[in-house]
């Protein structure tokens, strides 16, 4: 739609150029043939009209300067009464815009700039230094680039269209493809040339959900650190906000069992002291010979252990008192009465 306007607008310049020739031609011609029909009613002239000879010499000079002056060549044939054709008129329009739309027209293999006249013409401020721009090659975040290049340009001092023929120098790869292969004269502000690389470029960024960071576990022989690190990390991608208390809350449940239980009586306010205390009791329980969290005994292996205990005639106390306890106390009993 830009590209056709844009067309339009540079016949109608071209063809308002042909005009104009071709009236201050007709002009010409009027102030000739006046100056003609007076010398014809007048007497020959004599010495003493000899100015007026020198009028007659001056529009003629006149007349030629005017032709060169014009767009293009005028090979206009007027008839015995001084008017032109109209098909000499309209082989001179046709051949006129023919000249300018292929003057304007370059080749397919010759750069030509994306954006406008417009932008072309604008000026950078006095004393203006190109600054050095991140560069972007079409992977990464197209936002966060876009973010980044026009603070730099704000910082320079440059701010609105000004930005758009500086855009190229922030670019490489298929970044610097895509810019090249944009239609010539098609951008003619900022904000366009914004959207279409926005457009063109979106994130490939995965977004969490809170499922997700619900059920994260730490890996099997992975540092705590790591697994803070790494739950950080996906949070951060969450598409919903978590406070840092609630996010740290739902980090140690997904700890390994010895670290979760300590952790949950400790209060812990931010993730850089949750990381210190986990670190802390990492290598506190590391350095006592355990290398694995400590695993909860279950009640039935303890009574099984009594019961093996007290048939070999351990006195060890039994505090158990399920019925394997009352089994092993009635035998007790029955032995001890057993005359021998």
């Amino acid at each position: 739609m830009t590209t056709n306007a844009s067309n339009i607008e540079d016949q109608l310049v071209a063809l308002a150029k042909v005009v104009e020739g071709i009236s201050q031609h007709m002009l010409q011609q009027d102030n000739v043939i006046a100056k003609l029909l007076a010398k014809l009613d007048k007497p020959k002239p004599t010495s003493h009209n000899a100015p007026e000879a020198q009028d007659e010499a001056e529009a003629s000079t006149d007349q030629r300067h005017g032709k060169e002056k014009m767009v293009g060549p005028m090979p206009f044939q007027t008839s015995s009464d001084s008017f032109i054709h109209l098909s000499q008129l309209d082989e001179y329009i046709k051949g006129a815009l023919k000249r300018e739309f292929e003057g304007s027209s370059k080749p397919k293999n010759i750069y030509a700039k994306p954006y406008t006249s417009r932008i072309d013409t604008l000026k950078m401020p006095l004393g203006y230094q190109p600054p050095k721009f991140q560069q972007f090659d079409g992977k990464g975040k197209p936002k966060q680039h876009v973010a980044h290049f026009m603070e730099t340009c704000n910082n320079g001092g440059t701010y609105g269209d000004l930005l758009v023929n500086q855009f190229v120098r922030s670019l490489k790869g298929n970044g610097f493809d895509w810019y090249i292969k944009l239609e010539v004269g098609s951008i003619d502000s900022w904000e366009q040339l914004e959207y279409e690389f926005l457009n063109r470029f979106y994130s490939t960024k995965r977004t969490v959900s809170m499922t997700e960071l619900t059920n994260t576990r730490q890996w099997k022989d992975e540092p705590t650190i790591d697994y803070i690190n790494r739950w950080r990390s996906l949070s951060l991608n969450c598409k919903n906000r978590l406070s840092e208390a609630s996010g740290i809350e739902m980090c140690v449940q997904g700890m390994q069992w010895g670290l979760k239980c300590i952790l949950q009586g400790i209060r812990t306010r931010t993730f850089e002291e949750l990381a210190t205390r986990a670190n802390d009791l990492e290598l506190s329980i590391a350095s006592s010979g355990m290398y694995g969290p400590p695993v909860q005994e279950s009640s039935k292996a303890k009574r099984y252990e009594r019961y093996d205990a007290a048939k070999k005639g351990n006195n060890a106390p039994i505090k158990s008192f399920g019925k394997e306890a009352l089994a092993i106390k009635a035998n007790d009993q029955s032995t001890s009465e057993d005359p021998k």
